[in-house]
């Protein structure tokens, strides 16, 4: 936009006000010449006299053009929805899916905090593999272990996107659990 302003306004200087009308006729080259204006109609070949003259179209001088659509855009259907993108990909839009651990590990949680977290590498039921956290105190897990994996990430463990459900298939609940009991298992 700045560089067609710079342009039109050195052009200007040397033109007559009518000569520069790219508004009127935008799908049309407009031609200029130094010395004498030419119309949007006329042919786009110097003068002898003049020097060689300079074409503008309005596709080579494209403008940044704002997020915004036209009207005529709008009308035509130019405002898609955007999709919504998933936080839980491997699921396939289930609420839950059965898995077979394949390892069952401790990690450390990011920056601010420090402790051991209990994950495991789940392969789900559609051939997804994905990392899953251990909820609660303490957990029955091996290897072949057949679990039921939820969505829902833990903040500080980064790649760790899915929970595993307390209490259904072969992981136990929390025995020693006195609140919220429900949430793990008993």
């Amino acid at each position: 936009m700045s560089a067609f302003r710079v342009l039109a306004s050195r052009l200007s200087r040397t033109l007559t006000p009518h000569a520069f009308v790219p508004k009127l006729f935008p799908s049309r080259p407009i031609a200029l010449s130094a010395f004498r204006p030419l119309s949007a109609f006329s042919k786009c070949t110097p003068f002898p006299s003049s020097p060689p003259t300079l074409i503008l179209t309005p596709r080579a001088l494209a403008m940044q053009r704002s997020g915004m659509a036209t009207l005529n855009q709008v009308m035509r259907g130019a405002r898609k929805p955007r999709k919504k993108v998933s936080k839980t990909p491997a699921l396939d839009t289930c609420f839950q899916k059965k898995g077979v651990c394949n390892k069952v590990y401790t990690t450390k949680p990011k920056k601010p905090n420090s402790a051991v977290r209990k994950v495991a590498r789940i392969k789900l039921s559609n051939g997804k593999v994905v990392i899953a956290y251990i909820p609660g105190e303490g957990h029955n897990l091996q290897e072949h272990s057949v679990v039921l994996v939820r969505g829902g990430r833990v903040p500080d463990l980064p790649g760790v996107r899915y929970h595993l459900v307390r209490g259904a298939l072969d992981l136990q609940g929390v025995p020693s659990r006195i609140t919220s009991r429900s949430k793990y298992g008993m």
